[in-house]
């Protein structure tokens, strides 16, 4: 056998890496074209733009029909990060899309769902540099001499959500996090809110119900999962995988509405319970809604969208972003 043709690391059903640095992924490598004219489904215009030129961060755009009805009207603005480990699939990726038209269509909402670079070629932080990098570029958007003319003209600035899935979903608690911290100038530090859907986060100690051995129930192992996402850079209880790991950091998070989501029989769902509960114990001062799905698996709303589950759960998404 040829060395270098050796697999260092094999995530089942989603990565395969080799020695010789070669990179097969198993899934969330289909694409579909969006639609400039209206989903016929749902009506919802979609378009591919590049949000950040110099920085190389592109998105998939989504206009609710509504916006079409009531040309001067706008929207709150969802900035979306899909989940797949840090490693697989793009907003292009048809569960993504199918998503996103769905959360535009439900709110209705401007979502602008993000694309970032990718590991293990690009190992974190890139992907949390992206998502902040498109959240500078979005707000600039939403000016009414905004570069981006959908954004300039039904973009509501004021009403920014951060929103995503599994590793999208720690994606956007992050740039949340930074947010606080280093503000975007002529906009602030905060977002009016964070929806977190079925979190991907972890620690090395287990919390609520977890068993030790927790980690090795998730293909590849959770925990060798953040060393390939991060490239061995971060340690397993650094504030990026661990929230509770600075809770200092978690009480200012930029933003004074969360809402988390999980499911029962989801990987993370102990940690998510956690992330409820410890919001509130690190002293920050905003609101928190918490939603779990009885009988349900990670993210079984986008591999399984027209259940009564996951419109339910889509209704909570929705509701959430209006009330932002």
């Amino acid at each position: 056998m040829d060395p270098s043709s050796e697999i260092v690391y094999d995530m089942p059903g989603f990565i395969r890496i080799h020695k010789s640095g070669r990179v097969e992924r198993l899934q969330g490598t289909e694409t579909v074209p969006p639609s400039p004219s209206g989903d016929p489904a749902n009506g919802v215009a979609s378009k591919d733009v590049v949000l950040d030129p110099a920085a190389n961060v592109s998105a998939r755009l989504y206009l609710p029909a509504a916006a079409a009805a009531e040309p001067g009207k706008k929207f709150p603005v969802v900035v979306y990060f899909h989940g797949g480990a840090f490693v697989v699939h793009t907003s292009a990726s048809p569960i993504y899309h199918k998503y996103a038209a769905s959360l535009a269509a439900a709110a209705p909402a401007v979502v602008v769902s993000v694309d970032y670079r990718l590991a293990p070629e690009h190992p974190l932080p890139a992907a949390y540099d992206d998502a902040f990098a498109a959240l500078q570029a979005i707000v600039a958007a939403c000016r009414p001499d905004g570069a981006e003319p959908w954004l300039a003209a039904h973009g509501d600035a004021s009403r920014v959500v951060l929103a995503g899935d599994s590793a999208g979903a720690n994606m956007a608690h992050n740039t949340a996090i930074r947010l606080r911290k280093e503000g975007i100038e002529g906009y602030g530090d905060k977002v009016s809110g964070v929806a977190l859907l079925h979190s991907y986060f972890w620690g090395t100690e287990p919390v609520g119900g977890e068993s030790p051995d927790a980690a090795f129930f998730y293909p590849g192992d959770v925990e060798r999962v953040w060393d390939v996402a991060c490239g061995d850079k971060f340690g397993r209880d650094h504030p990026y995988i661990n929230p509770a790991a600075s809770p200092e950091e978690w009480r200012q998070l930029g933003s004074g509405r969360v809402l988390v989501t999980t499911a029962e029989l989801c990987w993370f769902v102990e940690r998510a319970r956690a992330y409820a509960e410890g919001i509130k114990a690190c002293g920050w001062a905003g609101q928190l809604e918490f939603y779990e799905t009885k009988g349900e698996s990670h993210t079984y709303f986008l591999f399984n969208p027209d259940c009564d589950d996951a419109a339910k759960e889509l209704a909570i998404v929705a509701d959430f972003v209006r009330g932002c």
